[in-house]
């Protein structure tokens, strides 16, 4: 298995509980329903290696264009 590596998270309590209901309706912890977000966030922005998220290419527009 690989190893992970744990860091302190802060949220304001709002968000916690609508992660937290999130991961229940996904039948996940809460850290499993953050890891899977940030992995398909990853994924979309195909940062992930060996992925194509069908963006190839694509570049982050300035804010002026």
């Amino acid at each position: 298995m690989a190893k992970k590596k744990a860091f302190v998270l802060r949220l304001d309590p709002e968000m916690m509980e609508k992660l937290e209901k999130w991961a229940a309706d996904e039948f996940r912890s809460v850290n499993g329903q953050i890891e899977w977000i940030l992995h398909r966030s990853l994924k979309d922005a195909g940062r992930l290696k060996g992925t194509d998220s069908g963006k190839a290419g694509e570049t982050t527009r300035n804010i002026n264009e």
